[in-house]
């Protein structure tokens, strides 16, 4: 299985490559992660002219200093290669593949990337929207575990899922959670991250909050936003508290006791302690090392 490495995916905004004022603005905006969208964002007749766009915005000095990652269209759809062959000229930390159903799809796109000759740092990531997405998502992930996959993250589609399968997601997206849940048990058994959905109204910021603890108390890393008036939240939200921050000091100090260096288990305040709250805590800590660094 291939090292993963921690990637800080708190906030991460759907872009239109067409919409040339929101491009001029992306490089201002504090979310982890920019998906510049040549698909459901862009009309038919506007594709050519996002492309382009796109890759004189990316080629430019404005270019945003932060990961970014280019959705598009199906490979086998009319625009999908043309999609593929400017995104890789853009230059993106990722590609985001709709509609992914199997890992048939994400191996056809690795194969198109080799003749593009992409760099091997070039990640792809999984839109799990339909209902066959669901169904496939432990051997999607699980193709993450192959040291020659890109696959690096799983992103929920809930608009698409809740149409696909006739759902009404109800209050909380309580009729949704055990798809959620099941995109994030499968992320993690592969290693990989996982995205939550994006909330449609992005007026009412107290319901996307408790979107966003919801989507964190699932197990996701993050959610996808469609308006940056969502983006702090996100951050705030998807990122550790001060409590939790202190809390995971506080354990790693204790281990680091000699007393405690080979112990499996510790007290602490009346709790007991195991070694691997160590490493939930040392991740903690890398991930607030990397926010604080970000803000820097």
């Amino acid at each position: 299985m291939k090292e993963q490495s921690m990637s800080l995916r708190r906030s991460v905004l759907y872009m239109p490559a067409s919409n040339e004022r929101a491009l001029a603005k992306s490089p201002s905006l504090a979310c982890d992660s920019i998906i510049f969208d040549f698909e459901d964002a862009v009309g038919p007749d506007e594709k050519a002219a996002a492309r382009e766009r796109l890759l004189a915005f990316l080629s430019g000095a404005g270019r945003p200093q932060r990961e970014l990652v280019i959705r598009i269209n199906a490979l086998d759809s009319e625009w999908g290669r043309d999609d593929l062959a400017a995104a890789c000229a853009c230059r993106p930390d990722a590609i985001l593949i709709p509609k992914v159903e199997g890992v048939e799809t994400l191996r056809e796109v690795d194969r198109a990337l080799a003749e593009l000759n992409a760099p091997a740092d070039l990640k792809l990531w999984a839109m799990m929207e339909t209902p066959r997405s669901i169904l496939n998502a432990g051997a999607i992930a699980d193709y993450a575990r192959d040291p020659s996959s890109r696959l690096d993250c799983l992103v929920v589609g809930p608009n698409d899922l809740a149409r696909a399968t006739c759902m009404v997601p109800g209050p909380d997206r309580a009729n949704l959670l055990p798809l959620l849940l099941q995109v994030v048990l499968c992320a993690r058994a592969g290693g990989i991250t996982a995205l939550d959905g994006v909330s449609n109204n992005f007026r009412d910021l107290e319901a996307f909050a408790s979107e966003c603890r919801q989507g964190r108390e699932l197990g996701f890393d993050g959610k996808t936003l469609i308006h940056p008036a969502q983006i702090d939240g996100a951050n705030r939200i998807f990122g550790p508290t001060d409590e939790e921050v202190a809390e995971a000091e506080a354990i790693v100090a204790e281990f680091a006791e000699p007393e405690n260096s080979t112990r499996g288990v510790i007290s602490m305040g009346g709790k007991m302690v195991e070694r691997l709250h160590l490493e939930m805590a040392r991740s903690l800590l890398e991930k607030a090392r990397l926010i604080r660094e970000r803000t820097q």
